[in-house]
């Protein structure tokens, strides 16, 4: 069931001119397997995250599982993404969504003017949605809750900005007092000069 939603905040705000969002709601994929593809793809460029996820998708690289790991098999791919427990998966589902949610914030900020080849990932979240509800039934006429785990996701792609050169800082100047009690330190032979 699809609802319509009002205009709601994101959590984080990116330069208005130099970003562009997206966002999807009530999305029928598991929140844990969307919340760590999400943060597989966290800081990257949009060209190198969107190419991750369609090699997920064909399984040729894997999305690493660091918080929800819980069962999760080992794979040697694993390895290659940096993980330290070597538990990966492919969340086809999860990629796919998440896949179009990210051409849907390209195609937004091409038609705000943006350069898309230099658009990273600046900031992306998942959500956990209202749980629907299902029954199955159990031995002895029984039943129990069946329950999906749907997610909110939310993504600001933003123009890389170039980094200001830092000025050479000044030394901390000492006052007067300092010094004497500095020399005073040094003569009494204190340890905490």
């Amino acid at each position: 069931v699809r609802r319509v939603h009002a205009m709601v905040a994101y959590a984080r705000e990116g330069e208005v001119t130099k970003s562009a969002k997206a966002r999807g709601s009530d999305l029928r994929t598991h929140f844990k397997n969307m919340r760590e593809t999400a943060m597989a793809i966290k800081k990257m460029e949009l060209a190198e995250a969107k190419k991750y996820l369609e090699e997920v998708i064909a399984m040729r690289r894997c999305i690493v599982f660091r918080r929800y790991c819980g069962g999760v098999g080992r794979t040697a791919q694993a390895k290659n993404e940096g993980s330290t427990n070597g538990q990966g998966r492919w969340p086809k589902k999860s990629a796919e969504a998440l896949l179009g949610i990210l051409k849907n914030a390209e195609s937004n900020a091409e038609v705000k003017g943006l350069d898309v080849d230099s658009l990273s990932v600046y900031h992306i979240q998942v959500n956990r949605a209202v749980q629907q509800r299902r029954r199955t039934y159990r031995a002895h006429g029984r039943i129990n809750p069946y329950m999906s785990s749907p997610c909110h996701v939310e993504v600001i792609l933003q123009e890389a900005t170039e980094a200001v050169k830092k000025e050479a800082e000044n030394p901390r100047r000492i006052g007067a007092k300092e010094a004497r009690r500095n020399a005073a330190r040094l003569k009494n032979g204190s340890t905490n000069a």
